[in-house]
Formats: C-alpha cells, sequence, structure tokens
C-alpha cells in the first residue's frame, strides 16, 4: 500500500507475544496507530517465557526483531496490566475508548486437565506452570513445585521434552515415564527435541515397549521398524547425559486416576489399557476397561492449553468462538471473534495465534497467523472511516489506566529494564539475567528512570 493510500486507523492489540507483535508490525506498516495491552511487564509472550532457557541464541533472535517492532513510532505499550471481564480494563471498556478494531492475541492463557480423580493431589502439575517457573515469569517463577523422585509426564510431544529436559538435565531425577494413549507411530515430538535426553532412554524397556505394541500397530497398518528407527535415530546426535535418569516411553495406556497416599501426596497414576482402532484415515484409542497402576510421585499433565473463560469473549473446546462466516475471511479462516449467547459477531473484535487456535504451532506459524489476523483488521477498517481524534482518544486512556492502582509500564520503562538486566548479565557473566518478581523489575525500572533524570 502506498503511503497516498494509506489512512489513519486506531486499533488495541491484547497480547504481546510473537502472533501480537508481527500483527502489530503489519498495521504499523500500513499506517494504522497500534496501542499493545500486555499482562507481562515484557512482552514476547511464549518466546520470552516458553522457549528452554538454554536456547540463547534463539532467543536473542527473537528478541532483536521484537526490539525493532517495539521501537516503530506508530506502536505504543502498556504492560503489567489485565484485560478482562475480572482484569484492569475490559474489552468493552477498550470499545468504548474509541478504539476503532481489537485484535486479541493473548494466547491460550489457561490450563488444560483431564478431569481425573486425583488432580488435586500434592505432586500434581500442569507442563506450561513449570516452564513458566524455570522461565522465571512471575508469579510462577516464585511457585513451589514438589518434584519427586520418579515422575509420569502425561503426553508425548515437544512440550513433554521440554519438562523431560528440565527434571532430567537439571533436577537429575531417578525415573521419567512419558505416558502416550496412543502408540510409537503417533509420538508428537521432533527429532531435534528428543536429542536433548535420548542417551537417557532405557533402551532395553524400549525394546521391550514396542514388541508389546507391535501387534496393535500392525493390526492398523503402522510400521513398527519405522517408529522404532525414528526414535532411536535420535541417538545419533544425542546431547551427552549428565545424570543416571532412566527415561522410558509407555504406550497405549489412558491416565484414569491420580491415586494419593499420606498426607494427600501422589503415589500413582492409574492408566487403562488401550488399542488402536481406524478412524477417518487415521487412528484413534479406544479403551480396553483393563487397569494398572505405574508407581509415580509426580505426575504432568504435557497436554496443551486453554483460553482464558474470564477474558470476556465465548469460549467452546479450550478456544474463543470464530465467526462460522466470516466477512473477511483470510485463507478460508475466520479471525472474527462471535457472541454465543446473542448468536452475532462481536462487532469489531479479532483473534489471532493461539486465541485462534490453542496450542497450535511454533513461533513461525504465530507470526503468520498474527499477521493473517492482522490483514482481516485491515480489511475490516477498509469500511471505517480515518479516526479524527486518535490524540483524545489516546488522552482518555492515559487518564483511564492513571485510574489502575499499580505501575503499568510503558515503552520506556521496558527498554530501560532490558538495559539493567543486560547489565546485570554482563555484571555475572552469564548469558541472560532475568528478574525473578514483578517487585524486583519495577524496582530496577524506577531507579533507572531515577538515574536517566538526574
Amino acid at each position: 500500500m502506498t503511503d497516498e493510500n494509506k489512512k489513519n486507523h486506531l486499533v488495541a492489540v491484547i497480547g504481546a507475544g510473537p502472533a501480537g507483535l508481527y500483527a502489530a508490525r503489519f498495521l504499523a506498516n500500513e499506517g494504522t496507530y497500534v496501542v499493545f495491552f500486555n499482562r507481562d511487564i515484557k512482552p514476547g509472550g511464549l518466546a520470552e517465557y516458553g522457549i528452554y532457557p538454554s536456547k540463547h541464541k534463539m532467543k536473542e533472535g527473537l528478541r532483536k526483531q521484537f526490539r525493532q517492532i517495539m521501537g516503530m513510532p506508530e506502536i505504543e505499550y502498556y504492560g503489567n496490566l489485565v484485560v478482562g471481564q475480572q482484569g484492569d480494563i475490559s474489552l468493552a471498556e477498550l470499545k468504548s475508548l474509541g478504539f476503532q478494531a481489537l485484535l486479541v492475541t493473548v494466547g491460550a492463557q489457561g490450563t488444560k486437565w483431564l478431569g481425573l480423580p486425583g488432580e488435586d493431589l500434592l505432586g500434581v502439575y500442569h507442563a506450561k506452570d513449570i516452564v513458566y517457573h524455570y522461565n522465571k515469569l512471575p508469579p510462577y517463577s516464585m511457585q513451589k513445585f514438589r518434584i519427586g523422585k520418579r515422575v509420569a509426564l502425561i503426553g508425548v510431544g515437544n512440550v513433554m521434552l521440554d519438562i523431560a529436559r528440565w527434571i532430567i538435565r537439571e533436577l537429575k531425577v531417578d525415573e521419567v515415564i512419558a505416558v502416550a494413549r496412543r502408540g510409537p507411530a503417533e509420538v508428537k515430538f521432533s527429532k531435534k527435541e528428543m536429542e536433548t535426553v535420548a542417551r537417557n532412554l532405557d533402551l532395553e524397556d524400549l525394546d521391550a515397549e514396542i514388541e508389546r505394541v507391535a501387534p496393535v500397530m500392525k493390526s492398523v497398518g503402522q510400521d513398527v521398524e519405522a517408529a522404532k528407527a525414528f526414535i532411536l535415530s535420535t541417538l545419533q546426535k544425542a546431547d551427552e547425559p549428565v545424570s543416571d535418569t532412566r527415561f522410558y516411553l509407555e504406550f497405549l495406556a489412558s491416565p484414569s486416576c491420580i491415586l494419593g497416599g499420606e498426607r494427600g501426596v501422589v503415589r500413582g497414576l492409574e492408566v487403562e489399557d488401550t488399542t488402536l482402532v481406524p478412524s477417518n484415515g487415521d487412528t484413534k484409542a479406544k479403551r480396553l476397561g483393563t487397569k494398572r497402576v505405574i508407581p509415580v510421585d509426580t505426575v504432568i499433565f504435557c497436554i496443551g492449553d486453554r483460553v482464558d473463560e474470564t477474558f470476556g469473549l465465548s469460549v467452546k473446546w479450550n478456544e474463543f468462538v470464530k465467526n462460522n462466516e466470516p466477512r473477511f475471511p483470510i485463507n478460508g479462516l475466520s479471525y472474527e471473534a462471535y457472541d454465543l449467547e446473542n448468536e452475532q459477531p462481536v462487532e469489531g473484535v479479532f483473534v489471532a495465534g493461539w486465541s485462534r487456535e490453542a496450542s497450535s504451532g511454533l513461533v513461525g506459524v504465530a507470526r503468520k497467523d498474527g499477521e493473517n489476523g492482522a490483514q482481516a483488521v485491515l480489511e475490516y477498517l477498509g469500511t471505517l472511516p480515518e479516526v479524527e481524534n486518535k490524540d483524545e482518544i489516546l488522552e482518555k486512556l492515559y487518564r483511564r489506566l492513571k485510574l489502575v492502582d499499580k505501575h503499568i509500564v510503558t515503552k520506556e520503562d521496558w527498554q530501560r529494564l532490558e538495559q539493567v538486566e543486560m547489565i546485570e548479565a554482563e555484571h555475572l557473566g552469564l548469558e541472560e539475567f532475568k528478574f525473578a518478581s514483578n517487585q524486583e523489575m519495577l524496582t530496577a525500572i524506577k531507579k533507572m528512570g531515577e538515574r536517566t533524570t538526574v
């Protein structure tokens, strides 16, 4: 779009993870003024708090891009601010202030559970909470996790391997058992992620496990040797082990109950045996009724996420509901929020990234979906006149945020925080340094601000 054809519009982007950041850049490049509202003090979302801590090169590459986006003059930022029905400001209030469109990219902030008996026992956790903990996202960074010596991980995707990597290489527990409803041909992890813990696999047990499930695999036409070869291929470039932890893969097992012992502490995971049956060109797990107990003292669910039901949008199947008949579809997909109660689209409200499809893809997928969501917003804005009172709206917003009883973090504040943490990392000889609590970050921002004004 040429400068002559660009229109001046005002959009709120809620959530400053990868989807929101790339969407904001897309919008800003088309002449739209963007205001970010972010729950966390820092922008970055799962790119900042979801990537394994030791992947410094990847994280710094993303931060460099995010700094460029945040540095654009068409983008404003307010962090440490919760948007939602029970938050500091609601979607309805943002619309009433005069924003022409709202793009929701808050991700899937809730956690998905299976609703099993015993999920409230001490020693039962969700992977997301632990990932946030070791990546130092407040308040999870301050939370205590009781991780025992024998840990069951529910799920066989890359998130499971991130957790396995942490408890095997950092905590050095005795045993880790990854539990899967289906078989070895349907694991969801990548070869590269498995390489971090492959040397801890109990190969004798793996042989026995694949032999056990082979008849079921063959009955649905799966290649047993290919599935086994994929897992074993991760040994070729695997990281050297740093612990004696034994790592097991348990297939055709569906969790049915978590058993507790004294003082409400986990003592075992009950699983029901499954088999595989054909289903629409794929397979699905079918329960067999036979059950057994795996002795463990910790259970961690690595099964995906769900959106926040208190946010202010209709939710179904763990996701915000989209308009089935979108006015502005992008590649056949709807990015338009839908109100189930009133049975109508939510005017001017769009969703992208994990807010559109929970737990889908990594940063590259989030980037593309954010940009697609931004394109849908632009097409909607094309039906509206230019905003003529932008400064007045921003002033009203500023006055409203002054009423929030906490420090709302601005773009300048965040830049000061980055500077402080870089200095601290250099001083300590670390690849990176993060303050573990919001209060520490806010104190650092205040001190740096005092220095720069002297």
